[in-house]
């Protein structure tokens, strides 16, 4: 694990802050073992999210310790004085004057543990291989207090570890005392990597087999099936990100394929496991996202709960799984807030701007103008934030509408900062299409809350309020440093069009720089280290993932297009659906005629195709009253889309067509940005074609050939700069 990840990247995870007066026993524990652990090849979690039925609570272990040489040690903290305990019959503790009349610590923390050990069994390797302890902590009782008591007589005796035992030598040598409750074996190198896999949860995420197998030797299903079966190294900052709670607002930024909004979906579900009583909100912008985001809170509500619950969208009322908008048959966020209070729902026909993220943030300020928001949710994620951000006339006041109203609908996390709330927003800066506002936190609160973010790096316990993910798992490096380059024009003979000026901000996304920003006119290295991008891909494959395609007319563009598309699944073994992404380049207008001109050819070619929101394949035109907003694939139909359905979709292998529509347009941001969701969308390989001659083709091959490093001119700032400068 690379040390760039600063303080985040603490292998000891505090998922909950511990409240200071009360739970204080519990933290000379926690901190006792952070201590003790500090210099262990370890990964320690207060708090691990894995809930045991216990009684009629859901209680998860206090603390988890994945340890290369201990294996996995379950610790439940009894924070009580001797006097407080009256008795101890088998497992049942009989308590006195605590805010509980009996406990059963020990059985509880062995639950636990097997709960763990189910799912590293499920993993072949280390099947029965992984050795388990679980015992209490008294942080409050010293041993020797214990045993004038006779404590230590008992049959069951518990193993326990005891106020003068929380020294750094004094707590791993009990530990290492304790018989294991999970006998097991020492791991090796890969079985260890492994284990921190179960740990982190990875397993949610990986690929069932596909229904068909391909054909003999090394194709695109061959190699896309070896890696659905891999599970990649546990990314620390991930792991904080997805577990941490925190007691207040926190900003999320990543580059595309880094896994917002996996997190915010784990990170939803340990909320409502945790806090069932919270109403949460998880916000999306892109409808088509709706059955992946829904499918993922099902997964990890299911591994936290080890497969005791499930999660049913349209039963379940305390975690709402909400887009943006809102429909007549589907709630949505705006159209949540507007019922609550009695208001009618405005629609995109009823606005000015007549587009989907203007348009609901100009009803979303005509909201505010009208009406007081009243709290009604207790936390609030945000996924895709830098589609819900708007230019300065659309503001409430001088604060984002959609920002502002989802702020206001939230009720503070304590009497004494009412400022708190649990608004949790994540964005890429690159794939805004509609806007160059990012939404930093002087856009989100306004300039009288701006320094939410930046008053302290870090609530206690260690969560920060501001992350920026560097890793790309999703895009080959070769396709993500392309996408990069040439959405913000670093090879632009003009200048760039957008990016990063400043050093810090470059290497917060994974590159890193050589030259000074602050002097223009002078050389600049940009340069992308392999290790941020782990996807294997480029090496398992023997040509190049990314091919740039120019022809001489539309008809040959398609005709190649259709050739490709069929060896991809006739010799490549890959499936028209999920597995092959047709994405269509342009301005509205034109990207609607080029999209039906594509998909009708490939039609008459003997390919199914599929166009988001239609009621089925094979369909080019359908009126809106039988549309289905939610589908963006269809069965044995390949996909063909504009970018904005195409967002936050992904696939195997895509196609991306008609180049010369950005190419005309070079020096506009937005048009850039439609090649850099474009070329994202990939899993694992791009094809990019256009038609004619322009001069960003040289552009575009000067890219590709430039590698991980770019050295570029930097002639003047650019019209849209994505750092964050001195804000947090």
């Amino acid at each position: 694990m690379d040390r760039g990840n600063e303080e985040q990247s603490s292998k000891f995870i505090t998922t909950e802050p511990l409240k200071a007066s009360s739970e204080a026993g519990e933290q000379k524990v926690w901190d006792a073992v952070k201590s003790a652990f500090s210099d262990r090849n370890c990964i320690g979690y207060w708090r691990y999210p894995i809930f045991s039925k216990v009684g009629e609570i859901r209680k998860e272990p206090d603390i988890l310790i994945a340890d290369r040489e201990f294996g996995l040690v379950v610790i439940e903290v009894l924070p009580v004085a001797i006097d407080q305990i009256v008795t101890i019959n088998d497992d049942i503790w009989q308590l006195q004057n605590y805010h509980i009349a009996e406990a059963n610590p020990y059985q509880r923390a062995e639950h636990q543990l097997r709960a763990l050990i189910a799912y590293t069994d499920r993993e072949s390797a280390i099947w029965r291989r992984v050795t388990g302890r679980s015992l209490v902590a008294l942080p409050l009782i010293t041993q020797e207090q214990w045993q004038q008591k006779g404590f230590d007589q008992l049959p069951n005796c518990p193993p326990v570890i005891f106020q003068d035992q929380l020294g750094k030598v004094g707590l791993l040598e009990r530990i290492q005392q304790i018989s294991c409750v999970v006998p097991g074996e020492s791991l090796e190198d890969k079985d260890w990597e492994l284990l921190l896999s179960v740990i982190g949860g990875t397993p949610v995420l990986r690929k069932p087999p596909r229904a068909t197998t391909s054909t003999t030797g090394k194709t695109r299903a061959s190699i896309m099936d070896t890696l659905r079966q891999r599970l990649y190294e546990i990314d620390l900052q991930q792991e904080h990100i997805g577990k941490e709670i925190p007691p207040g607002p926190q900003r999320i930024r990543g580059i595309a394929g880094s896994g917002k909004t996996v997190l915010l979906c784990q990170k939803a579900a340990m909320m409502h496991l945790k806090h069932p009583e919270w109403d949460i909100a998880l916000v999306f912008f892109t409808r088509s996202l709706y059955e992946q985001i829904t499918g993922l809170v099902d997964k990890w509500i299911r591994r936290f709960s080890c497969g005791e619950i499930e999660y049913d969208h349209k039963t379940n009322q305390k975690l709402q799984v909400l887009h943006a908008w809102g429909a007549r048959e589907q709630p949505g966020l705006y159209g949540t807030i507007c019922e609550y209070h009695g208001k009618r729902r405005g629609t995109v026909a009823d606005t000015k701007n007549k587009q989907p993220n203007r348009g609901l943030a100009e009803l979303c300020k005509r909201l505010q103008e009208e009406i007081e928001i009243e709290p009604m949710f207790d936390a609030m994620l945000i996924d895709e934030g830098q589609d819900l951000v708007t230019e300065d006339n659309l503001k409430y006041e001088d604060k984002q509408a959609i920002y502002w109203m989802a702020y206001q609908a939230l009720r503070p996390v304590s009497e004494e900062k009412p400022e708190d709330r649990r608004l949790i927003w994540a964005y890429d800066e690159a794939q805004s299409l509609d806007s160059i506002v990012v939404p930093k936190a002087k856009e989100v609160f306004g300039e009288n809350l701006s320094n939410l973010l930046s008053k302290q790096p870090q609530y206690p316990g260690g969560i920060k309020r501001a992350v920026v993910m560097r890793h790309c798992y999703r895009t080959p490096g070769p396709i993500l440093t392309t996408a990069h380059a040439i959405a913000m024009g670093l090879l632009r003979p003009e200048g760039m069009v957008s990016g990063i000026t400043n050093k810090t901000y470059w290497d917060r996304i994974g590159y890193e720089v050589t030259g000074d920003f602050r002097r223009v006119g002078q050389p600049i290295t940009v340069h992308r280290p392999p290790q941020y991008s782990p996807n294997p891909i480029p090496e398992l494959w023997d040509t190049p993932v990314l091919e740039f395609q120019t022809y001489g007319s539309r008809q040959e563009e398609m005709t190649a297009l259709a050739q490709n598309i069929m060896h991809n699944i006739v010799h490549d073994g890959l499936n028209p659906s999920r597995d092959i992404l047709v994405v269509i380049l342009g301005s509205n207008s034109e990207a609607m005629d080029l999209e039906t001109q594509v998909a009708g050819f490939l039609m008459q070619q003997g390919i199914d195709i599929y166009i988001p929101s239609a009621p089925s394949s094979n369909i080019l035109k359908f009126e809106w009253q039988v549309s289905q907003p939610n589908n963006f694939w269809c069965d044995g139909a390949v996909t063909v889309s504009r970018i904005p359905r195409a967002k936050g979709n992904e696939a195997d292998m895509v196609y991306v067509v008609g180049f010369d529509n950005v190419a005309r347009n070079e020096s506009d941001v937005n048009y850039r940005n439609q090649l850099f969701v474009a070329l994202t969308r990939t899993r694992g390989w791009a094809n990019l074609s256009g038609v004619g001659n322009y001069p960003m083709y040289d552009e575009m091959r000067q890219v590709i050939t430039s590698g991980d490093t770019f050295t570029f001119t930097y002639k003047r700032p650019p019209k849209r700069d994505i750092g964050d400068g001195d804000e947090a």
